[in-house]
């Protein structure tokens, strides 16, 4: 397995008093393979993601990172080594788009960063490069997340998370940006855990579904199965919500 959790739980204190952000989440992504945790907001799903490269500290469980203890890497080492793409991108608003590409194999001191750089913005359909020099700023949103994914891309990680990279953007350029991610992976295999509260998207995009509910995984499984054979009322009712009985996953 690529990315493991075992037992994994995250407690957060509140006025309110303390919540189960995980109680006690177990998943397995195998190499290559794209997983989408899908749910309502409060479900788990962004803690859950945010282990996996320590930007969250699980209180007890075990996550792995190829078949690694990540608790015993660096934090910063693990970060450079995982592709990670944020909702709004995150890019820095004063560099340019080269310069935003380029920072992780600058920083772990890749010699052919410009090669890297050259064939990243290539993979999300900036081979041209005329966007190199422009600025965050001068970009539309559907641009600014291309560079965030080339960004993710550019040191050639093994494993690349994503945080609702597509959930603020339009329709229009939602579907094109699934497009290229979907092309993404066939030009490059890569391991995968795709956050995203919309269970369409999740169908498209992903190999498997694993639907959270309150800190804990619903269901996973395939998403034919999660959609055709939904294991509890909960993940019946968001099938129902997304109206996708009956459609293929790559429609």
């Amino acid at each position: 397995m690529a990315l493991t959790a075992r037992d994994v739980m995250k407690r957060y204190a509140t006025p309110a008093g303390p919540v189960d952000a995980l109680a006690g989440v177990s998943i397995d992504v195998n190499e290559g393979e794209c997983v989408a945790l899908v749910g309502e907001s409060g479900s788990g799903k962004t803690t859950l993601l945010r282990c996996f490269n320590r930007l969250v500290e699980p209180d007890s469980g075990v996550i792995s990172v190829n078949d690694a203890d990540v608790r015993r890497a660096n934090e910063v080492e693990l970060r450079r080594r995982i592709g990670y793409v944020m909702q709004e991108g995150g890019l820095m608003p004063h560099w340019t788009v080269q310069r935003n590409v380029e920072l992780v194999p600058w920083l772990i001191g890749l010699p052919n960063a410009d090669a890297l750089v050259a064939e990243a913005m290539g993979l999300v359909g900036f081979a041209d490069n005329s966007f190199s020099r422009r600025y965050p700023r001068q970009l539309s949103g559907g641009q600014r997340q291309r560079v965030a994914m080339a960004r993710a891309l550019a040191a050639r990680p093994t494993v690349l998370l994503l945080d609702e990279p597509f959930g603020a953007l339009d329709a229009i350029t939602r579907a094109d940006l699934q497009e290229m991610f979907m092309a993404v992976r066939k030009q490059r295999p890569i391991t995968c855990v795709l956050v995203t509260h919309d269970l369409f998207e999740a169908q498209r995009l992903a190999d498997r579904i694993a639907v959270m509910r309150a800190g804990a995984v619903e269901q996973i499984g395939d998403s034919r199965d999660v959609i055709g054979s939904p294991a509890t009322t909960y993940v019946a009712r968001l099938v129902a919500k997304a109206g996708l009985h009956g459609l293929d996953r790559h429609a």
